[in-house]
């Protein structure tokens, strides 16, 4: 049934694995092998997914901006293959519906997990590197990291929304920024959280994850879109 699955990906993804067990694995979280023994999981894939994206990314920069500094170069590095950066990237691949994890792992939120989309997206290149060598990853890096990449560039990439926020809102002197807990919901291992961040007593944005962090800066970047300050 699962094979059916990974073969879907597969397509989605525009590939044609010789050896699918790669797959497999980089798309089984370590709570499903730990429930079946005979599993493995995915971090192994990360360490070596991880470090060609890293070549990838830095041999493009290099090639392609030979008028940026090596310190200039370095951030907008770090900005491509970030978590952030990473978890879009699984989002628009669509990985989280893929992943491979125990029962408790997705009721806790898992499977939207910002952290197990991002490894998946590391452990899947790791994948592809194997079956089919550098240069095909090298080509469906660029292609699937092309939006992240012009957006490091450009300097558009947040890290920290409610940071930017701040930065933005105090330009013009001292603003009253607060954030309120609206509410939460869900049993203890799987609470969600619910959070508005005011300007001035004005309600600005709204957010939701499975941490109060996560919920603010959700709330937060919705007030930068509404102000105009970011896109969707």
């Amino acid at each position: 049934m699962y094979k059916l699955k990974l073969r879907e990906n597969e397509s989605k993804l525009g590939l044609n694995f010789t050896n699918l067990s790669y797959l497999k694995v980089a798309l089984t979280h370590s709570s499903f092998a730990n429930q079946h023994k005979d599993s493995e999981y995915n971090e192994r894939l990360e360490f070596l997914g991880d470090s060609v994206l890293q070549l990838c990314v830095t041999e493009y920069l290099y090639k392609n901006y030979k008028e940026k500094s090596e310190g200039e170069l370095t951030k907008i590095r770090s900005l491509i293959v970030c978590e952030n950066s990473l978890y879009e990237v699984a989002k628009e691949m669509n990985l989280g519906e893929y992943i491979r994890m125990s029962r408790g792992e997705e009721l806790t939120g898992g499977r939207n997990r910002v952290s197990i989309q991002a490894d998946a997206v590391e452990a899947v290149i790791a994948a592809i590197y194997l079956d089919k060598g550098f240069e095909f990853t090298r080509d469906f890096i660029l292609k699937h990291f092309a939006s992240i990449m012009n957006k490091a560039i450009d300097n558009k990439i947040i890290l920290d929304f409610k940071t930017k926020l701040q930065e933005y809102l105090q330009q013009n002197g001292e603003v009253n920024i607060n954030y309120e807990l609206v509410k939460h919901e869900g049993p203890p291992h799987r609470r969600k959280f619910y959070t508005v961040v005011s300007i001035n007593d004005e309600i600005m944005g709204e957010g939701e994850g499975y941490s109060k962090k996560e919920a603010e800066q959700r709330a937060a970047k919705k007030a930068l879109i509404k102000l105009e300050v970011v896109n969707e």
